[in-house]
């Protein structure tokens, strides 16, 4: 195996590649991928491998005899180890154990004996598509790059289900070209050697929740920690988010015992209710070798900020695009002081918690805790007595839950306790959705239920799935815009070691109404002093939202003037501008938005003019 490159290759955290099989004609198509800076892994005859672009710490790789291996990421896998595992590789099944044992967050490709695997992780933070191009399978990190080759435009009923709120699985995780094919994340691509013949194969599925809290704790503590050192294990200085949260303070405190000097940054809420500052200054006080920033709360950009100007998206819209400036703000300025990597926290609220919907199996099992635990929790959520009721007695399966939404897809919101305790958000759309975009999102709901399983049939389990799953989609973006602007990103919380020991705590111990994150509690003891695991709260920068409706009302009304969704057919250009002018109008501050102004800013983005919207 060697490596080619016309330039050193792109900075660190923006890793992205397509992967070929060993064949002249799939090296014919290769060629078409190769552009001035990319890099270029190649099979031992020579051929293409991998294309694409890479940083040199991101890239591990062994070959031996018709074996190969790479791992494009974040993992610190020795090179020796895996030329060994190349070496005793004779089924790339085999790689399924290897994905599972390594700490991090990374793609695994595997060829051998001309066949090809690529796989990203179960959180889907890192994904996997692909597509025929002149007869030729092609798998890729990204689905537009795919898309590009094949000079697609998006397809118009792919970006009428993006304008659900939210869109359920497994619709959000489908690629917006229909010749593009998504790869779930739990299973690896193969290809065989004749370049055309393509399954995807399972290799994770989640541990069943049934593992004692003080028997996990111990677990969890270690995957974080070994997520923390894959990042820090370099040295050099990198920064982390401090919010004085419990997730990002545990990310902090174990960064401050690894080679590395922490930098750590707060950004103070504007509400003068916000007391991140004060739990963040309670950290700092027991990391004396840790540098404290401090940023103004009025220079923190708001909601909706800089929404005309982005062009870094990747392959789908995200809702991500209203925080861009927020999340990116910050970045240059740590690092100016020496930064190479910066740490968040992002992903703990998903895995160091979890649904209550778990108590809709719990009250079947355990029927006298789950009433406490009801109880509990009607008091803190204030979910009405019948609400509890009704939501606890809804024992459909998913795919009559999933049918069923599409019936009901202009309907008020339901019940939070019917979120809650069920499958999760029903999904909806709004007035300025037009009746053609209802009619594809409706089908595109039915044919869905018509084959769609759950992640897991204990809805609890499926609800953390799912939302860990929407959360990567977001972060995904994120990291690749964070990397753009010159100093990557990180969230540890979202490796799959570390949600997979999160994920084994029993329902019952990780979510209850009477403590706030017991597994982080009990996983970050002794590391995270007792004084700042005491928080039982997070803010919730909701001023920050509605200051942002209001403050930049003229770039939504120039979003909506010249709107490629209402060129699709798809919106009511008319109805967008009349509530941009109107930011105060019932039910914005809920974020009912977001999905439309997402899929309105990535349409912007690319370059191809619209398609039409088919009758029915």
């Amino acid at each position: 195996m060697t490596e080619l490159h016309e330039s050193a290759g792109t900075g660190p955290g923006d890793a992205h590649f397509t992967v070929f099989t060993d064949r002249a004609d799939a090296a014919a198509v290769a060629r078409s991928f190769a552009r001035p800076g990319s890099r270029s892994l190649t099979h031992a005859s020579g051929r293409p491998w991998l294309i694409g672009h890479w940083h040199d710490d991101e890239v591990v790789t062994a070959n031996a005899g018709t074996a190969a291996l790479a791992v494009v990421g974040c993992c610190p896998v020795d090179a020796d180890e895996l030329r060994r595992r190349a070496a005793r590789l004779r089924d790339l099944a085999e790689l399924d154990a290897l994905a599972r044992s390594l700490p991090g967050s990374f793609h695994l490709v595997g060829a051998l004996d001309g066949r090809i695997r690529v796989q990203g992780t179960a959180s889907g933070l890192r994904l996997v598509f692909h597509a025929e191009i002149d007869g030729v399978r092609v798998a890729a990190t990204r689905a537009d790059t795919l898309a590009a080759a094949l000079g697609l435009d998006p397809d118009v009923e792919e970006l009428a289900v993006r304008l659900l709120w939210p869109a359920p699985y497994p619709l959000f995780e489908t690629s917006l070209w229909r010749a593009v094919t998504a790869v779930p994340p739990q299973d690896a691509l193969v290809v065989s050697a004749d370049g055309r013949t393509v399954r995807h194969t399972r290799w994770w599925t989640p541990p069943e929740p049934v593992r004692p809290l003080a028997e996990a704790a111990p677990l969890i503590r270690t995957a974080l920690q070994e997520a923390v050192d894959a990042r820090t294990r370099q040295g050099g200085v990198v920064s982390c988010d401090l919010s004085g949260g419990l997730d990002s303070t545990s990310v902090c405190f174990l960064a401050d015992r690894s080679p590395a000097r922490v930098v750590a940054s707060t950004w103070p809420g504007r509400d003068p209710a916000d007391t991140d500052l004060h739990w963040a200054e309670r950290a700092i006080e027991h990391l004396p070798e840790v540098e404290h920033v401090v940023w103004d709360a009025d220079d923190s950009p708001l909601v909706y900020e800089d929404l005309l100007d982005i062009d870094d998206l990747l392959d789908e819209p995200t809702i991500g695009v209203m925080d861009r400036s927020r999340v990116l703000h910050h970045l240059p300025g740590l690092a100016e002081r020496g930064s190479r990597l910066h740490l968040t926290g992002i992903g703990g609220d998903h895995v160091a918690w979890c649904s209550e919907a778990y108590y809709h199996r719990l009250l079947r099992t355990q029927p006298l805790f789950a009433l406490r635990q009801l109880r509990g929790f009607r008091a803190l959520w204030q979910w009405p007595l019948g609400g509890t009721v009704r939501a606890l007695s809804d024992c459909r399966p998913y795919r009559k839950w999933l049918a069923d939404t599409a019936d009901h897809l202009r309907c008020p919101s339901p019940a939070t306790v019917a979120t809650g305790l069920g499958w999760g958000m029903a999904p909806r759309l709004f007035d300025w959705v037009t009746p053609e975009a209802e009619r594809l999102a409706r089908q595109a709901l039915l044919d869905a239920a018509a084959t769609a399983s759950p992640l897991h049939p204990d809805r609890g389990l499926h609800s953390d799935l799912e939302q860990i799953r929407s959360c990567t989609r977001i972060i995904r973006q994120w990291d690749r815009m964070a990397a753009r602007v010159g100093l990557p990103m990180a969230s540890p919380f979202l490796d799959d070691r570390v949600i997979e020991a999160c994920l084994a705590v029993r329902p019952s111990e990780r979510v209850t109404p009477w403590r706030y994150k017991p597994v982080l509690g009990a996983a970050m003891r002794g590391i995270v002093p007792d004084a700042c695991l005491r928080r039982t709260n997070k803010a919730a920068a909701s001023m920050d939202a509605s200051n942002g409706l209001r403050e930049h009302r003229a770039d939504l009304l120039a979003l909506w003037e010249d709107s490629r969704l209402a060129a699709l057919g798809l919106v009511d250009g008319a109805e967008l501008r009349r509530l941009a002018r109107r930011p105060a109008s019932k039910g914005l501050s809920d974020a009912i938005l977001y999905s439309t102004i997402a899929a309105e800013v990535w349409l912007r983005g690319t370059a191809r003019g619209p398609a039409r919207v088919p009758q029915p």
